[in-house]
Order: C-alpha cells, then structure tokens, then sequence
C-alpha cells in the first residue's frame, strides 16, 4: 500500500477555536465559554445552511453571521469596534498543545500532509504560520476553490484531486463527526480525534476507521 496521504481538518483539530475566551472575558465577562461555543456551533451551521441552498458564501461570512446571531441570542450590544477585534482574533487562534509535537514526528516519517479547511486558503495559511505550524504542510486545501462547504462529498473528491491521492490512501484527520462521516461517505479513511471524553460520536451506524484521543497518538496508530 502506497504511504497515507493525510487531509487534516483546520479549525477544531488543529486550531482551538475556543482561544477567543480569554478575550471574549474582557467583553462579555461570564459569559465567555457559552458565547464563544454557540459562535462555534452557529457558523458550522450557517456552513451546513448555505452549503444545502448552494446559495456560497465564504467561511468567514459564516463567522461574522453567526457572531452577530450570537451578540442578538445573548443580548451582547458589541460595539462594530469590538465585532472587529473578535473577528481579528479568530485568524490568529492558537494551535492545540498537541498539534506540533504529532505534526513533527509525521512530517521525520515523510508523511505527506495537508491542511483541509471550510475556511478560504489565505485565511489558512494567516492561521498555521500565527500558530507556528505551516511548515509541516505539503500544502493548504480550501473547499472555497469548490463555493461549497464540507460534508458535501465534493469538496473530499477535490481533496484526493488536489493531493494526487487516492480515497485508499487518504485519511481525512478530524475532531469534528460530522467531518468524519462525509470523508467515509466520499471514500476515503478518517480518524476522528476525540479530544473530550465527553464527546459523542454521531450514531449512524457508521464508525471512524480509527479513534485517538491526542494527534501524538496518530504516527504509531497508523503506523508510520
């Protein structure tokens, strides 16, 4: 079998889209986790919206609405001012503890790697080299060259084409289920990094080809 090719999701798995709270403290005070997690959960969800109206619009349209959806839900009256500086704050989020000892040891087995992101290439490329990782990347994959967002099985196939790859020999590398799902979906192999013990897999009967719990586990796991 030729050696995996790995499609590492960006935002969630690499990137800790929660790094807004300690800002968020300053500006909604206890609010903070409840506000930066329904941020979260609402721009997925205007991803998944407008992916099914085939109605594109960027990653960060989808980030900007959900804040303003958030700041309405919560009752936040944030000035444009401090809309910004949040926004701003989300292209320089932090990378998980993890994150570059795992990508270094893949990168020393001569793992080809890529980033696989919702999010527009040049936004990726700002957030791995803030976050001191882009140099372990073969190269950044956007769904946005496909006006589309994941699961939908095209922008995986995209992937394989973009990476010279084969659903075989790629794996799609993920925390977030439903990412998980559509790679299998589409062909290819996926591991889902289960980085809460409280996280629940989506049960649709069907099962990640492989659950870690730390991307350090990846390299040995796969075996590599």
């Amino acid at each position: 079998m030729n050696p995996p090719v790995l499609a590492f999701d960006v935002y969630g798995t690499l990137i800790n889209t929660h790094g807004v709270v300690e800002l968020l403290e300053t500006l909604v005070g206890d609010q903070a986790r409840l506000f930066s997690q329904t941020w979260r959960d609402k721009q997925l969800e205007y991803a998944f919206r407008r992916g099914l109206m085939q109605n594109y619009a960027d990653f960060a349209v989808c980030t900007r609405d959900a804040l303003e959806y958030t700041c309405l839900w919560l009752k936040h009256d944030l000035s444009d001012e401090q809309k910004q500086q949040l926004m701003a704050a989300y292209r320089t989020l932090p990378a998980f503890d993890d994150v570059a000892p795992a990508l270094t040891a893949l990168q020393a087995a001569d793992v080809r790697m890529y980033a696989f992101s919702n999010g527009r290439a040049e936004a990726v490329e700002t957030l791995l080299q803030s976050a001191g990782i882009r140099e372990h990347f073969t190269g950044v994959v956007s769904v946005d060259d496909m006006k589309s967002f994941k699961p939908n099985p095209g922008v995986y196939s995209h992937f394989l084409r973009q990476a010279q790859a084969t659903g075989e020999n790629a794996w799609l590398i993920s925390s977030n289920p439903f990412d998980v799902l559509g790679s299998i979906s589409a062909g290819m192999r996926s591991a889902w990094v289960q980085r809460s013990p409280d996280a629940v897999f989506d049960p649709w009967g069907t099962e990640p080809s492989l659950v870690i719990r730390q991307l350090t586990e990846l390299k040995d796991a796969l075996g590599a």
